[in-house]
């Protein structure tokens, strides 16, 4: 069995720590390191993890530098063949590793494996709604436009990979090899993927089951639009530096579709007035994601007026009627889509 070091950034997050670390403790694939990562964490977060006695997992420290550079941390103490990452607030299914070891074993040209994820509230309960990207023919404009992999704490990747992209920054002050870029606060898992796609021959594919539970937390970093779209023009600059064609194809689209899905935080938000705003400049900046995703372009336009239109009372029973129903609809096609 292949050593897979599992990285946890921490750092504020002591609501959520101990069910994060139980469910890697709980997995079924059991030759796995766990590197908890201290970025600096103020409050009670790594005084719980110390209440763990397991001992695959480790307590590494540093100062507050944010989520790329704590992972970037764990990547350097990392004694694994593969590599997973899970946010402090996340969790796994007990099968995660196990699933993604057996994908990456039976397709030795595939570098990064990732699956689906199910939402959960700041309580943990069920959201019934999935992220359910595509899962194979992954392209470097399909990453920089729509992210395929969701989210940090989706995929499983071999040591190889990261080996294959690292560059050298001196953000805490000393060159450091590095993986993901540590000046990058929101979209760094975007930058990281590209970089792959684009720099190395590896592949990139996701297996069909939510193996993921991703937390919806509406106060947290994900919230602040000014500083996503900022970060979003850093890594369209950076890119540029090194795939200038694929910029002028995609970075309007890349754009936009941030922009929309802004939009619908939004909304999550009940901020309609900034919703329709949003959804505005999403068409203005490239108005074609009305015929290349209509469904979800009218969904997000109209949730957006009747935010703006309709009482409150009576929009939460047209949300929770359309969640519903997508949600089914979802879960329907990834139990069709499971192998058997």
């Amino acid at each position: 069995m292949k050593t897979v070091s599992v990285v946890i950034p921490v750092y504020k997050v002591e609501k959520y720590i101990a069910a994060t670390v139980q469910s890697v403790l709980a997995q079924t694939y059991k030759n796995f390191e766990l590197l908890i990562v201290d970025d600096g964490s103020p409050d009670r977060s790594i005084e719980i993890c110390q209440k763990f006695t397991d001992p695959r997992l480790k307590i590494i420290r540093q100062e507050n530098q944010g989520v790329s550079a704590a992972r970037n941390t764990g990547i350097r103490y990392a004694q694994g063949k593969y590599l997973a990452f899970l946010d402090g607030d996340d969790l796994w299914l007990p099968e995660k590793l196990e699933k993604h070891i057996l994908h990456l074993e039976n397709f030795p040209n595939v570098g990064v494996s990732f699956s689906r994820s199910a939402f959960i509230d700041e309580t943990g309960k069920p959201l019934n709604l999935y992220q359910m990207p595509k899962l194979n023919e992954i392209t470097p404009d399909l990453i920089f436009c729509r992210n395929p992999i969701g989210n940090g704490s989706a995929p499983v990747i071999r040591r190889e990979v990261l080996k294959s992209i690292k560059f050298e920054d001196s953000f805490s002050g000393k060159a450091e090899p590095c993986y993901f870029d540590p000046r990058l606060h929101h979209f760094e898992d975007v930058e990281c993927w590209l970089r792959i796609a684009l720099k190395t021959n590896w592949e990139v594919e996701g297996i069909p089951e939510a193996l993921t539970l991703y937390r919806v937390n509406l106060k947290g970093a994900s919230t602040n639009i000014s500083k996503q779209l900022e970060d979003l023009e850093k890594v369209i600059e950076k890119t540029r530096a090194y795939a200038p064609e694929l910029v002028e194809r995609c970075a309007n689209r890349a754009r936009a579709y941030e922009l929309r899905f802004l939009a619908r935080r939004s909304v999550s938000l009940r901020n309609g007035k900034a919703a329709v705003e949003l959804a505005h400049r999403a068409l203005a900046t490239h108005w074609r994601i009305f015929i290349e995703e209509p469904r979800r372009t009218l969904l997000t336009l109209g949730a957006a007026y009747s935010l703006c239109l309709f009482p409150q009372s009576f929009y939460r029973q047209i949300e929770e009627i359309a969640l519903k129903i997508t949600g089914a609809a979802q879960k329907r096609r990834i139990l069709q889509e499971q192998p058997r």
